[in-house]
């Protein structure tokens, strides 16, 4: 009998005590991460996988290098993603965004420091990176009510002593999103606070060897999900009996069953409801010869973003002539703007020279043309020429960074939007382009 429950807490008992990726063999573990059926999947793709051990020390050593190149003390974040990225722990990542208690110090020696949620201390004992765990870095009204200032006191005083002990006594420190009462208690204690962003945004841009590997994995993961949720939509989409939010349900259920985390937001929506984009998924019940067009925002395996477009025309006709025009022309207009990507190229140079949308399609086109991805949408933002700010991203691609390209075609009051995004890998000698997942073969109007 003790022998099954061991054998039931393997995830593969073909293996020994750990995963290819380093984590325990060990379905009972604290440590989150991919199920049997991603490895499944990864393993029958030839796929290899992270190290995580490995990608958890390249970033943290980008962050002390970019804390150590300011002349800071220490980076402060309360960013949930920040703190992943510097821990590679969780700790209900959704309600943290808006309910702030955890907190993360990284000093200028390389010393962390977690603040946690009082019950959850245990969560980041697998990372020995993580130097310490304490608590008290809650300081949002409904936790702490009218005595938040005393409590932000109590934890600027730790965020001092550490500074002097692990930061050189430097009192520059870079810090992200702060609650009020905390941002005034470090600067009560003479601390300079500085922008924290900026340096997160920078070291997060260029993924290291592993942090490739598991994006290579976890796109894998989200593009199976995005499969299963098209069987669904071509099956039951031409019945008129299931719901935009029904089938969109489909991409949440694939993504968890991957261990992926969460969607971040419901960008899919059918027929006269894609026109104009942003309209997020309803009851609306698609109908049979239809489009359907959806944005991934997916938070998939390892807490990597992959964050794809696709429109899918849905029924037994030939879609009209006008959107097969429209997608071909998004096709080239991603294609050729990913064709200007490379290690060096500049940004102001890819916004002077990004191919030109149709007049149909310009007044409703996308915010960007393209963006960084890594643990969600990330810097840098490169934006249309009518948009752009000169100034605000004077910065040239690095290898390593990871770029998602994209376009909305929709014409003001018409009845359609074609939505494509692909995400790109900038490489040594050019890019990569990552994503797989094929165009709609009767939208690019190859189907007779």
């Amino acid at each position: 009998m003790n022998q099954h429950h061991r054998d039931a807490r393997k995830i593969d008992p073909t293996r020994g005590a750990t995963l290819g990726d380093g984590s325990p063999n060990d379905a009972n573990r604290v440590e989150i991460g991919p199920t049997e059926l991603a490895f499944r999947e990864w393993e029958a793709a030839g796929l290899a996988l992270p190290n995580l051990a490995e990608m958890r020390r390249y970033r943290w050593q980008r962050l002390v290098g970019h804390i150590q190149q300011r002349d800071y003390g220490a980076l402060v974040v309360f960013d949930p993603l920040n703190i992943r990225y510097a821990t590679d722990s969780t700790n209900m990542q959704l309600w943290n965004s808006h309910n702030p208690f955890r907190a993360l110090i990284v000093c200028a020696d390389g010393h962390m420091c977690l603040w946690d949620y009082k019950n959850g201390m245990f969560l980041s004992a697998f990372n020995p990176l993580v130097a310490e765990v304490r608590t008290g870095a809650d300081f949002f009204y409904f936790d702490r009510g009218d005595k938040i200032a005393e409590a932000a006191e109590v934890w600027a005083g730790q965020v001092w002593d550490l500074v002097q002990e692990h930061g050189g006594g430097n009192s520059r420190v870079a810090v992200d999103k702060i609650m009020l009462h905390a941002l005034r208690a470090l600067e009560a204690k003479g601390l300079e606070v500085m922008e924290g962003e900026e340096l997160t945004e920078k070291a997060r841009a260029v993924k290291g060897p592993d942090e490739i590997l598991a994006m290579r994995c976890a796109n894998d993961a989200c593009q199976q999900s995005v499969k299963a949720m098209e069987d669904f939509a071509r099956e039951m989409g031409p019945t008129g009996t299931v719901s935009e939010d029904e089938i969109w349900s489909v991409l949440h259920a694939e993504n968890i069953k991957r261990g992926g985390e969460w969607i971040e937001t419901r960008l899919l929506s059918t027929g006269p409801r894609t026109n104009p984009w942003f309209q997020e998924c309803g009851p609306r019940k698609m109908q049979n010869n239809e489009i359907l067009s959806f944005d991934t925002d997916l938070i998939s395996s390892y807490g990597i973003c992959i964050d794809i477009s696709r429109s899918w025309w849905i029924g037994d006709q030939k879609p009209p002539a006008d959107m097969v025009y429209a997608m071909q022309h998004s096709v080239e207009h991603i294609r050729t703007n990913m064709a200007m990507l490379g290690p060096g190229v500049r940004i102001d140079d890819l916004v002077a020279n990004v191919h030109k949308l149709d007049d149909q399609f310009w007044a409703q086109k996308y915010g960007c043309f393209m963006h960084g991805v890594g643990l969600c949408d990330e810097w840098p933002l490169i934006a249309y020429p009518d948009k752009y700010v000169p100034g605000a991203f004077d910065y040239a691609l690095e290898p390593g960074m990871v770029l998602c390209v994209e376009v909305a075609a929709g014409a003001v009051g018409g009845d359609f939007t074609i939505k494509l995004e692909d995400q790109v890998l900038i490489t040594e000698d050019g890019f990569e382009n990552l994503t797989t997942y094929p165009f709609d073969p009767a939208l690019m109007g190859n189907v007779s």
